[in-house]
């Protein structure tokens, strides 16, 4: 062998000793031992099992009541959470989710070229259930509660007003804007 080449392997295995001393090295003086008790614990709700107690809490303030005092604009600044999932212009395009124009009282799981989940189809009893009011204020208050098993990702907007705001937004999402309800009409229990 020539010097050369005894220089170069010389210097390989006279690096790889350093690298591994500074690693052993630096493993003693900085380790750490893991925690007893973690900083944050995430906490995921599961869901509950089929035909079990899965049936969400009937909403306390009916929906009637709350798009009497509801605002509109504060609905759109709220349905900018919305928006990586779902498009609410006139022939928009379908994203993540389908796009929610005119979404208000159309039949569930029925907008053109999109492809819901088998879970919304079931909900849907095959587009025969609509977007009533009371249906987007129960869907939005815990979508994978109100449909296991829904592709929706989304946790929910728990605050009443929240809800209120976004679902008259998207009444206002239409060429022919449904009714409002009438908050003085007797409630349906479900």
């Amino acid at each position: 062998m020539n010097s050369y080449v005894n220089t170069a392997v010389g210097a390989l295995l006279g690096t790889i000793f350093v690298l591994m001393s500074v690693s052993i090295a630096s493993e003693g003086i900085f380790h750490s031992e893991a925690p007893e008790k973690e900083g944050f614990a995430i906490v995921a709700e599961e869901a509950p099992a089929a035909g079990g107690e899965g049936a969400p809490a009937a909403v306390a303030v009916p929906i009637a009541q709350l798009l009497a005092s509801a605002d509109a604009k504060a609905g759109e600044t709220v349905f900018k959470k919305c928006q990586a999932c779902h498009d609410g212009t006139k022939g928009g395009p379908n994203k993540v989710g389908p796009n929610l124009f005119g979404v208000v009282d159309r039949p569930i799981a029925s907008h053109e070229g999109f492809a819901y989940s088998a879970a919304m189809k079931d909900f849907s009893k095959g587009s025969s259930e609509h977007w009533t009011f009371e249906n987007l204020n129960k869907f939005l208050t815990a979508p994978k509660k109100d449909v296991p098993g829904t592709a929706m990702g989304f946790a929910g907007l728990p605050k009443d007003q929240d809800r209120a705001n976004v679902i008259l937004y998207l009444h206002t999402l239409a060429d022919s804007p449904a009714p409002l309800p009438d908050p003085n009409a007797p409630t349906a229990t479900q």
